[in-house]
Order: C-alpha cells, then structure tokens, then sequence
C-alpha cells in the first residue's frame, strides 16, 4: 500500500478561476448582445458588433448547420458561431472526455454553484434512489434521440436549407434573448423549479435533462483520455468517490469510462495517494493535470480562433435586415 501522500488542491483553483472567468465573459456578452438588440429596436446603429458568442445556446440550429457542412460543404453564414461552438464543444469531448462540461459550459458552472449554495446552507446534498436516478438519467438521452432522429436522420440537406433561409432563424438568436428577458409564466415555473432543484440534488439540469451534455458524454466515452486509478497505490480513503461532482464511484474502478464524467478532474485534486489517480490516454500513459488543462483550453478556443481567421464567426446579417426583421418578432414562430 502506499503511503506517500500528496494532494493537488490548486487543480480546483484553476477550474474554478476558469469557469468564473468564462461564465463572466458569456454574462457580459449577453449584456452587451441585449444593448445591441435594445438600439435595432429602437431603429438604432448599435455602438458595437453582435457578439457571436451568444449564439452558444442555439444548439439545435447549430446541429442542422453542423450536419449542412459535414454533408454539403455549405457553412451557415446566418449564425456561424453556432455550428462552430458545437463542433468545439464536442472535438474538446472527444479528445477531453466531457470537459466542456467541466470547464466550460455557463450552465454547468451555474448548475454546480447552485448545489454548493444548498449544500452550505443544508450542510448536505441528496442523492436519488438508485432505480430513479437510472430512470431520470436516461430522459435526456431521449432528448438527444429525439432531436438526433429529427435533425440527423430525417432532414436533408435541401430541408436544412430551407429552415437557415427562413426570417425565424435570422433572429432565433434575439428570440432567444427575448425567452430570458420577457419570460412567460410557465417558463419562469420551469427555470425556478430547476433551480430549487439544483439546490438539493448535484447538478441536476446536467445529470437528467441536458441533451447536449448527452451527446457530450458519448463523445467522451469514445475517446482516448480516462481518470486512471492504481489499486496498488490506492488508499482506499474513498476521497475521489465522495467528492466527484458526478456521483461515481471512482474508488471502485480502475479506468473511469461514464458518459457522465465530466473530466473536472476533482478526484485527481482530491487523491491523497501519489500516483493512485490519475489522467491517461488508452489506459497507459499518464499525464499532469496541468498539462490536461493547458491543451484542453487550446484546443477548444483554437477551433473558435481558425473560425474567426477563416471568416466563419460573425453573421453575415446586416443591421438593416435586423430593423426589418424586429417589428416582426412576435409573429416568426419556428418553421
């Protein structure tokens, strides 16, 4: 048994810096994006570009654009932004295991604050029973079949076409806005019953209902990376298992292959047991967490960067088309 002991705390502090930095910089271009709509209703020149970003969370638009390109060649020149931030989420997957999820995505670094608040508050968290939570689990992959069988089984790339032609998808990003800004009585409902949800049960948007996550977590466990562990130098202190985020049972396996490990890599931080766990590709090989980290972030701000360099970020939607479009907003119902 070993008994060497170190731990790697500042694995958490750099997630944290990173997931805060990056939740920072999508409020901010949310806020700067409802300036931008606030002066095209007004019949404005906006002071400032659209932000591409937001178009983030126009994953569904962003699949039938990812499937137009990977079929036809054709880029969607409407909402680029969309198409590219899905292909990096899910190459970062592929390559990272679910790490966009870990490190990245606003929602799941709002979701895991939200159950470290109940658990400061409650001193506790909930857990499920197991029948349920395999049962709950397995509604978002429902979710991603359903919009799998939708959008890549049954949509041709004319149909495709036709849908990012539409006045609907051109502004799809300001009616997202619009679902936030001026919600309904039922969304308000649903978003709060998520979040007092969230409160009591770990990360329960990501764990039962995202479908992104879902096609996420295929990805990853297709790819090569894995959490690792010894049994030779493992303690069996059960550390890895009572923090991981996603519920595993780390201190159980030898090779973490779950769909739902998000490759936070807080079971590594917490490991008392030098060499015990750690990242390894193809289950040989290991390396830093630091490095993990480094060649995670390249690889998923280097996809968005050849975007920007090859012109394949910024809308081509003018202003005027905008001013044209805005009057209209309550009528464009999806196609």
């Amino acid at each position: 048994m070993n008994t060497e002991k170190t731990d790697r705390p500042q694995i958490r502090k750099i997630r944290y810096a990173v997931q805060w930095t990056i939740f920072l910089l999508v409020v901010f271009a949310g806020y700067r994006f409802a300036v931008f709509v606030d002066a095209i209703e007004k019949g404005n020149l906006p002071a400032f570009q659209r932000p591409p970003s937001v178009e983030g969370f126009l994953p569904i638009g962003g699949l039938m654009s990812l499937k137009l390109w990977a079929a036809t060649g054709i880029f969607d020149p409407i909402h680029p932004a969309a198409p590219v931030i899905l292909f990096a989420a899910l190459t970062l997957s592929f390559v990272f295991r679910k790490a966009f999820c870990g490190w990245i995505c606003p929602v799941g670094t709002f979701s895991e604050a939200a159950w470290k608040t109940g658990q400061k508050v409650l001193g506790r968290t909930y857990r499920i029973p197991k029948y349920a939570d395999y049962a709950l689990r397995s509604l978002k992959y429902l979710l991603l079949a359903f919009f799998m069988f939708i959008i890549v089984v049954k949509m041709s790339p004319p149909q495709i076409i036709s849908f990012l032609e539409t006045p609907y998808w051109k502004v799809a990003d300001i009616k997202m806005l619009k679902f936030f800004t001026e919600m309904s009585t039922t969304s308000k409902i649903t978003l709060s019953a998520l979040v007092i949800l969230s409160l009591f049960y770990k990360n329960f948007w990501c764990r039962y209902l995202c479908p992104y996550g879902a096609l996420a977590g295929l990805f990853g466990s297709a790819g090569p990376v894995r959490i690792k562990r010894d049994p030779d130098r493992c303690i069996q202190c059960g550390l890895c298992a009572k923090n991981c985020p996603s519920l595993l049972p780390v201190n159980k396996k030898e090779n973490v292959k779950s769909p739902e490990c998000t490759a936070c890599l807080t079971c590594v931080s917490y490991c008392p047991a030098k060499g015990a766990l750690d990242i390894s590709i193809l289950g040989r090989k290991t390396f830093r967490p630091e490095i993990f980290i480094l060649l995670a972030l390249t690889l998923f701000y280097g996809i968005i960067a050849a975007a920007m360099l090859t012109g394949k970020w910024h809308s081509s939607i003018s202003v005027a088309e905008l001013h044209s479009l805005t009057p209209f907003l309550e009528r464009l119902a999806h196609p």
